[in-house]
């Protein structure tokens, strides 16, 4: 048995108070976001964990990229037809979350999920390099296949096709607009009484503010 008693770290760099918070969750994940950037470390900044609920009535999680986010939510782009675009057409609750060592806090997030109007996902998918675009276009994410050789020779016939050409989105690739109704902010303090802050949203689409025992 590998005994992980003694990994422990304190945290101490900053603190969460509701005299410095602003009344919209939005506004205050902002200022996280470019804050941690400044923070440096090794933090891929816009890297969150998505989690599903399953076919097979098992949650998931798995790390993608945020593309965009506003008032309305936080965007990232996947496979339709994938494992979590199949969880999310059957059950579109989900939970989005970050966690930035490098500043010690983290953002959780639930929220509906609803796929993004057509233009936005092909203005982001003409943004692309164009092996990216490819890749979205050879891979059935989730999908078996029989080996790595049969995803390269896949991509290998598809080079040839577009060689010079422009490449359209496929209608099966696109774009989630999670909207939150529940977002956390936890930022680490000493003892591990750390800071928890959460916003939820109301029927007149106010956000209710309450602080959470760690």
């Amino acid at each position: 048995m590998e005994d992980l008693s003694n990994y422990r770290r304190s945290y101490e760099k900053s603190e969460l108070l509701e005299s410095n918070i602003p009344e919209d969750p939005i506004n205050l994940f902002h200022r996280w976001f470019h804050e941690v950037e400044d923070f440096g470390g090794n933090d891929e900044v816009n890297a969150m964990t998505v989690s599903t609920l399953g076919l097979d009535g098992f949650p998931k999680s798995r790390v993608v990229l945020l593309k965009k986010y506003n008032d309305e939510g936080f965007i990232f782009y996947t496979n339709y037809n994938s494992e979590k675009g199949k969880a999310i057409e059957q059950n579109p609750n989900v939970c989005l979350s970050f966690f930035w060592h490098s500043a010690e806090r983290q953002v959780i997030i639930k929220g509906i999920a609803e796929k993004t109007d057509e233009t936005i996902s092909d203005n982001y998918f003409d943004s692309r390099p164009d092996g990216s675009k490819l890749g979205a276009i050879v891979s059935n994410q989730s999908e078996i296949i029989p080996s790595r050789e049969f995803l390269d020779e896949n991509l290998k016939v598809l080079e040839a096709v577009f060689d010079n050409k422009s490449i359209p989105r496929p209608k099966h690739w696109g774009g989630y607009l999670v909207r939150p109704v529940e977002v956390e902010f936890w930022q680490g303090r000493t003892n591990r009484l750390h800071d928890r802050i959460r916003y939820f949203i109301l029927n007149d689409f106010t956000w209710k503010i309450d602080r959470l025992s760690p």
